[in-house]
């Protein structure tokens, strides 16, 4: 019998350190022990994976892609003056049709990759070797070579939704987002299957399309076990991580103020204290606080962590280390109305370490009820007081030897998967079997 050939356009697919990449290539081994062989379109800006048939293709449209050339000519070339030179000639090609593209089309520049996706995809379906279509986010140009798919081509059609499409609490407010609205339409009206990855973009979707009724669920992503385990060991201080990103929308400022409120009654805590901030820089808004308040002592910038030769660790495994090496780990939310939609995918890799979790979360309830039900604490980013309680808690855990190391089972990857796998094959999208 045939191995089932699933197509997954991930515009993604491949790229270092991006949570829209790990959402699917954690995702492909379990897939293929569950029968089924992956051919994945990406764009040229992931590396090329050997293991499985893997097509990058460059965008059609001016704008991407003098954005996907920059990239491929500094990987080949460097920054230095042979690519200043051919990027120069390449924007000066480029230029007027990128201003005849904002103007006629106005969508943000990765939408163009959905016509070589498409092209190709169609290519193989018309071939016969394809059973179904997978489209996967963050970039909503895959949903959109997976609709014209669906649409032209006649495909099965599953749809894995990464963000919400549309911004709660207002209305599209230009020609990107009441695009990314219409093609939500498309997804909840046409999709076989279509998956988000919260509660509440579940709910937001079906109330804005009722058409999408039981072919919508959630599938929390999920991570993966650490490859290199490590062994916590309480110090002197009770230090905390933050690893990921940060912000003007998902800042420290929340933490900031708490600490602030929290050292202003327990001034003896401070030297016992320390926030260490691992991948990009500490957000605008947060360093004038930390600067306002005289917190650079406590809160410690750490940089990013990348391949350590002396170890042969790669960034990715040293990072994974020290989520488990530290009392606890800070998980930042933001305070806007799209928050009720999303959970950062930090906290499953943080589920993972065993470590507590300290968040500061807004609107959330399925948010704060994982926290709590893996052992750590919640507390409104809005409320300095309630945040400053909440960290209260952990200091006096930590002093009394009685930070957990949490017992309860972490969200994997597989599990994503098996849901994924069950509900296609309850729904005879697909002829695979249950994991």
């Amino acid at each position: 019998m045939r191995r089932q050939r699933w197509l997954i356009l991930s515009h993604a697919f491949n790229m270092d350190g991006r949570a829209a990449s790990l959402t699917v290539t954690d995702k492909l081994r379990y897939l293929v022990q569950a029968g089924i062989e992956p051919v994945i379109l990406s764009a040229i800006t992931g590396e090329q994976d050997k293991r499985y048939e893997h097509h990058r293709l460059l965008p059609w449209g001016p704008s991407a892609l003098r954005f996907d050339l920059r990239h491929l000519l500094a990987r080949h070339l460097g920054r230095g003056i042979a690519y200043r030179v051919l990027m120069l000639l390449i924007s000066l090609v480029l230029a007027p049709f990128m201003v005849l593209e904002k103007l006629l089309i106005g969508l943000r520049n990765q939408w163009s990759w959905a016509l070589p996706a498409f092209v190709r995809g169609a290519w193989m379906l018309r071939r016969g070797d394809i059973d179904l279509v997978y489209s996967s986010g963050g970039a909503y140009s895959a949903h959109l070579a997976g609709w014209w798919l669906k649409r032209w081509c006649g495909a099965k059609w599953i749809v894995e939704v990464h963000d919400p499409m549309v911004f709660p609490g207002r209305a599209p407010a230009n020609r990107d987002e009441r695009f990314q609205a219409r093609l939500e339409g498309l997804i909840c009206q046409h999709a076989d299957l279509a998956w988000w990855f919260t509660e509440g973009a579940l709910a937001a979707a079906q109330a804005r399309h009722p058409v999408l009724r039981e072919r919508g669920i959630v599938v929390m992503p999920g991570a993966e076990p650490p490859l290199r385990p490590a062994t916590y060991t309480p110090g002197p201080v009770c230090v905390l991580g933050h690893f990921g990103s940060l912000s003007d929308s998902r800042s420290l400022v929340p933490f900031i103020r708490a600490l602030n409120h929290l050292l202003a009654h327990e001034p003896q805590w401070r030297p016992l204290l320390r926030l260490e901030v691992y991948g990009g820089a500490v957000d605008g808004p947060a360093q004038k606080l930390i600067e306002q308040h005289k917190l650079d002592d406590v809160v410690i910038p750490m940089g990013r962590l990348e391949h350590d030769p002396a170890t042969g660790l790669s960034g990715r495994e040293r990072v994974v280390q020290r989520m488990q090496q530290v009392d606890a780990l800070l998980l930042m939310h933001g305070e806007g109305d799209e928050c009720e939609q999303y959970i950062p995918s930090k906290l499953y890799d943080y589920f993972w370490a065993r470590r507590p979790v300290l968040a500061y979360t807004h609107l959330n309830p399925q948010l704060d009820r994982l926290v709590r039900e893996h052992q750590g604490w919640c507390a409104p980013a809005t409320n300095t007081v309630a945040g400053a309680a909440a960290l209260r808690e952990l200091i006096l855990r930590w002093q009394a030897g009685r930070l957990p190391t949490v017992t309860v089972p972490p969200i994997s990857t597989a599990d994503a998967v098996d849901e994924i796998l069950s509900v296609v094959e309850v729904a005879k999208i697909s002829g695979i079997s249950k994991l």
